[in-house]
C-alpha cells in the first residue's frame, strides 16, 4: 500500500509568506512607536485612544470597496499599489520627526493616510497566497502565514525600540525599507489566474462592495466567529495602553516597551509553530470560545498587575489565546468564501477582525480617561467573559462546530456538454 503523495506548498506562496514577516515587522514596530511618541508629547491615555481611532476610520469606511478592488482588478497591483502608499506615509513620519515634533496633529494625518493605504492592502495581500495554494494546504498556508506575521510581531517592536533609542527618527526609515522589501516580492509573483468581476457601471460597483457583507451575514458560523472577534477584542484592547502602562504601572521606557509589545508575537509565535505542525481538527467551535474567554483572563492579569515579569506574562498567555482563535478564524473564511468573492469577504473580515483592535484602541484609550488605566483594563477583560457567555447562548452552530469541512461552499454544479 503506497503513502499518500504529500501536497507541498509552492515557492511563490513561500515568498509571500515572507512578506506576512516584513509587514508585520514595519507595521506594527511603528505603530508602537508612534503610540510612544504620541504619549511622550501628550501624557494622555485618550490621545492612545485616538489613535486607534484614526487606524480603524480608513479601514472600517473603505472596506467595501476595497475588498471589491481585490476582486476586481489584479490582487498582485492593488497590494503592491497600496504597499507604495504605506513607504510614503512612512516616510512622511520620519520626515516629521526629523522636525522635533510638538503637536501630534500631523502624526494623526499621516496615520489616516496610512489607514487608507492598509484598507486596500490587507484584503488583497491576504488573498494572495489562498489564491496560489491547492486546496489541500490552504490550512498549512493560514498556520505558516500566521507564524511569519508573528515573527514580525517579535522581532518589530523589539528591533524598533533600540533604534528610536539611537535616533526617534530612525524607526520609520527602518519601516519604508521593510515595505519596499514586500513591493519587491510582490512584483515577482505570478499572477493567480483567479475570475475577476467584470467591469459595470457605479451602481453595481456598489452592490458588489456589500456583497461579501451579505455573504457573511447568511452564514451564522461566519457571522458568529467574526462578532464574536470583534467584540471580545474591542473590549480586550488593552495591547494599545501598554505605552502608558510601560510608563506609569511599570516603569520602564521605549526598550521595557519594545519587549512588552515583542510578548504579543511570543506567545502568538509558539502556538502558530505548533499549528504549523499540528492543526487543529475537531470541537473547533468549543475551542474558539474557550480561547477567547482565556484572553479575556489575561487581559484582568495585566490590568491589576505592577510587576514587569507579570505584566510579560499575561500578555504572552493573551496572546496565545489570540492566536489560536485567530487561526480557527483566518481559515475558516477563505474555505467557506467561493474564490472570487475573497477579496470582499476578506475586506469585511479585515473591518471584524484586523481592524478591530483598532476599534478596541479607541475603546481603551477613552475608557482609561473616565475610569482610569487599571479600571478601563480590568473592565475590558470582564466585559470579553460576558461576550463569550453571550455567544455561547446566541450562536449554537458556532459553539457546536466540529471541524472546517462543515463550512465549506458546496461545488458548483458541472456544466451540462453541449450538444
Amino acid at each position: 500500500m503506497t503513502a499518500p503523495e504529500v501536497v507541498r506548498i509552492p515557492f511563490r506562496v513561500k515568498a509571500l509568506i515572507f512578506t506576512f514577516f516584513l509587514g508585520a515587522f514595519a507595521v506594527v514596530g511603528q505603530i508602537t512607536i508612534i503610540g510612544k511618541q504620541v504619549y511622550d508629547l501628550t501624557g494622555s491615555e485618550l490621545h492612545l485612544g485616538l489613535l486607534g481611532l484614526a487606524e480603524f476610520l480608513p479601514v472600517a469606511l473603505l472596506a467595501p470597496f476595497a475588498g471589491a478592488a481585490a476582486d476586481r482588478f489584479d490582487r498582485r497591483i492593488v497590494f503592491a499599489v497600496a504597499i507604495c502608499g504605506e513607504v510614503v506615509a512612512s516616510l512622511l513620519l520620519f520626515a516629521y520627526a526629523r522636525t522635533d515634533p510638538t503637536s501630534v496633529t500631523p502624526i494623526f494625518a499621516i496615520v489616516l493616510f496610512f489607514g487608507l493605504c492598509r484598507a486596500f492592502a490587507s484584503p488583497a495581500g491576504r488573498a494572495l497566497p489562498i489564491d496560489l495554494s491547492p486546496p489541500e494546504v490552504v490550512a498549512r498556508v493560514v498556520a505558516l502565514k500566521t507564524v511569519g506575521y508573528q515573527g514580525g510581531l517579535i522581532v518589530g517592536p523589539i528591533a524598533f525600540g533600540f533604534a528610536f533609542v539611537a535616533d526617534e527618527s530612525l524607526p520609520y526609515l527602518l519601516s519604508a525599507i521593510a515595505l519596499v522589501a514586500v513591493v519587491g516580492i510582490v512584483a515577482f509573483v505570478p499572477s493567480s489566474g483567479v475570475r475577476r468581476l467584470a467591469s459595470t457601471g457605479g451602481r453595481q460597483a456598489i452592490h458588489d462592495a456589500f456583497e461579501g457583507l451579505r455573504f457573511i451575514r447568511r452564514s451564522p458560523i461566519l457571522f458568529g466567529a467574526m462578532g464574536l472577534d470583534l467584540f471580545a477584542v474591542l473590549f480586550g484592547g488593552a495591547v494599545a495602553l501598554l505605552p502608558a502602562i510601560a510608563e506609569e504601572r511599570l516603569g520602564v521606557g521605549a526598550v521595557g516597551l519594545g519587549w512588552l509589545r515583542a510578548g504579543v508575537g511570543i506567545g502568538a509565535g509558539v502556538v502558530a509553530v505548533t499549528l504549523s505542525v499540528r492543526p487543529l481538527q475537531h470541537r473547533l467551535g468549543r475551542i474558539l470560545l474557550f480561547v477567547v474567554a482565556l484572553f479575556g483572563v489575561g487581559t484582568i492579569g495585566l490590568g491589576l498587575t505592577r510587576s514587569f515579569a507579570m505584566a510579560f506574562t499575561a500578555i504572552v498567555l493573551l496572546s496565545a489565546a489570540d492566536a489560536v482563535s485567530m487561526f480557527i478564524r483566518l481559515t475558516l473564511v477563505p474555505l467557506a468564501t467561493p474564490e472570487d468573492m475573497r477579496g470582499r469577504v476578506l475586506a469585511v473580515e479585515n473591518v471584524f477582525i484586523g481592524a478591530s483592535n483598532e476599534l478596541g484602541a479607541a475603546e481603551s484609550g477613552l475608557t482609561a480617561a473616565f475610569m482610569g488605566l487599571v479600571g478601563a483594563v480590568v473592565f475590558g477583560g470582564a466585559a470579553t467573559l460576558v461576550v463569550v457567555a453571550l455567544w455561547w447562548r446566541l450562536f449554537p452552530a458556532l459553539r457546536d462546530m466540529d471541524t472546517f469541512d462543515e463550512i465549506r461552499p458546496d461545488p458548483p454544479p458541472k456544466a451540462s456538454p453541449s450538444p
